[in-house]
């Protein structure tokens, strides 16, 4: 079995990519790799910020490893919140403090169209690789749903009534920007490992 570390302190994030990764890679966190410290996003891209994480993992572990950064991007806002999705309402906030602030900038707002994306860095023996995924959609009026992290209550993917907060995991997965991301990453390395 092959370990691999994700470079994320985030539960719900590792839950994901473990249902998505072959079985014969096993999924470590970051105190697994010893590298428990939350590692600062100064970067204003989200390639650069996963690069960055990833690249902090190898240093500090022997471990191949790989990071992601994801942003929320709403047309109406000129793209923002974007690479600051996590920090949009202060650096110490909390997912509902930026739905919060998300939700009150939008009030009135007709165009509530919108885009996650998440871009994942794999450092894999000394290599480094990125794998994009995006998922169109819309920003809701209100909060919708129980499930998902981050601003899954208030994200309409393209084509859905339901937010994001409303699926279960594996309906998620099948079209969210990680969900993407991750799958193309899966087939790289059942490609890598099958040559």
């Amino acid at each position: 079995m092959i370990e691999l570390v994700f470079a994320t302190n985030n539960k719900n994030k590792l839950v994901e990519a473990e249902a998505i990764l072959p079985d014969s890679y096993l999924l470590l966190n970051l105190d697994d790799a010893g590298c428990a410290a939350e590692i600062p996003e100064t970067e204003d891209s989200l390639a650069g910020n996963a690069l960055l994480k990833a690249r902090y993992v190898l240093e500090n572990s022997s471990f191949s490893c790989f990071a992601d950064d994801t942003g929320l991007e709403v047309d109406t806002l000129n793209g923002a919140p974007g690479v600051f999705s996590a920090r949009y309402a202060g650096p110490e906030a909390k997912s509902d403090d930026n739905i919060d602030k998300l939700l009150q900038e939008m009030d009135g707002e007709k165009n509530r169209s919108a885009r996650f994306k998440t871009v994942i860095a794999l450092i894999l023996n000394g290599e480094e690789f990125l794998f994009e995924g995006s998922v169109e959609g819309n920003i809701s009026e209100t909060r919708q749903g129980e499930y998902g992290f981050g601003y899954d209550p208030v994200f309409i993917p393209e084509g859905y009534t339901q937010s994001f907060a409303e699926m279960d995991s594996k309906e998620k997965n099948a079209i969210s920007h990680r969900g993407r991301a991750l799958e193309k990453m899966r087939l790289f390395l059942a490609e890598r490992s099958s040559s």
